[in-house]
């Protein structure tokens, strides 16, 4: 295989994981560690990857893969995220939930929590949770926020989804980005759905951040909330990058891995 078609493997491979070791790389390739090194320099001069220990996360600029996709990528890691931000949370607490796949999977237990109110602007979410329990002692409260809808990801976002949130204040919101480190913070790619999550971040007392290992190391366009204003970031061990946790950490982020 040419050095031209590896590069294009990887910048492939980087689109759909956003993280690889060099291992992982070798073998996809059938090439010995030494040459994919090389390959890796040159892929970071040219700003598609950053080298890490172990191996290489893509950087920022990228297009999200379509909601869908996003939605089958990583889904086991996602759901156990899921399931560890269950003890992390209160019955009868207030939460702002952002439209995110990985909120997604929070959705679908969070009826085991008594008494929630969820506010959110994910029609996806709302309808997950309206349609958990009949109303009723112990049901979770939904309130979906009104806005411009967007068919990709079912959601609602512009100015009236923002001003909306101002009006109502909650006890933590639960956030999932595209990327997160010590240095930017949690990023969004697009700069509509990073000012909702931005505005939730600012009505909630706490934030907690969901993310799976692809996007720990990764930064996106817009930054949304700095490393020093989140509270929890919930995630999981695989691939993992040490350094970032370890950065993440000085500044004063808990980290649950699963």
């Amino acid at each position: 295989m040419l050095q031209e078609e590896r590069v294009l493997r990887i910048k492939s491979l980087l689109d759909e994981y956003a993280r690889m070791t060099t291992d992982q790389l070798a073998q996809a390739l059938a090439v010995s560690r030494e040459t994919v090194r090389r390959d890796i320099l040159e892929l970071e001069a040219q700003g598609v990857l950053r080298r890490v220990h172990g191996g290489v996360v893509a950087t920022a600029a990228r297009l999200e893969p379509p909601f869908v996709e996003r939605q089958r990528l990583h889904a086991r890691e996602k759901r156990a995220i899921a399931q560890a931000v269950l003890p992390l949370l209160a019955p009868g607490q207030t939460l702002f939930l952002d439209a995110g796949s990985t909120t997604g999977m929070l959705a679908e237990v969070l009826p085991s929590v008594p008494d929630l109110t969820v506010i959110t602007n994910s029609v996806m979410i709302a309808m997950k949770l309206a349609g958990a329990a009949p109303p009723g002692r112990g049901a979770c409260t939904v309130i979906l926020l009104g806005g411009r809808p967007y068919a990709d990801v079912q959601a609602t976002y512009g100015a009236a989804t923002v001003n909306e949130i101002a009006r109502h204040h909650a006890d933590i919101a639960v956030l999932s980005p595209v990327g997160l480190t010590a240095d930017q913070g949690a990023t969004n790619y697009e700069h509509h759905e990073a000012a909702v999550a931005e505005a939730m971040a600012r009505q909630a007392k706490r934030l907690f951040i969901m993310a799976d290992h692809s996007k720990i190391g990764v930064a996106s366009r817009v930054t949304y909330a700095p490393a020093a204003s989140i509270e929890v970031v919930i995630s999981n061990r695989k691939n993992g990058d040490e350094r970032e946790w370890r950065l993440l950490r000085k500044a004063g982020v808990k980290l649950v891995l699963v």
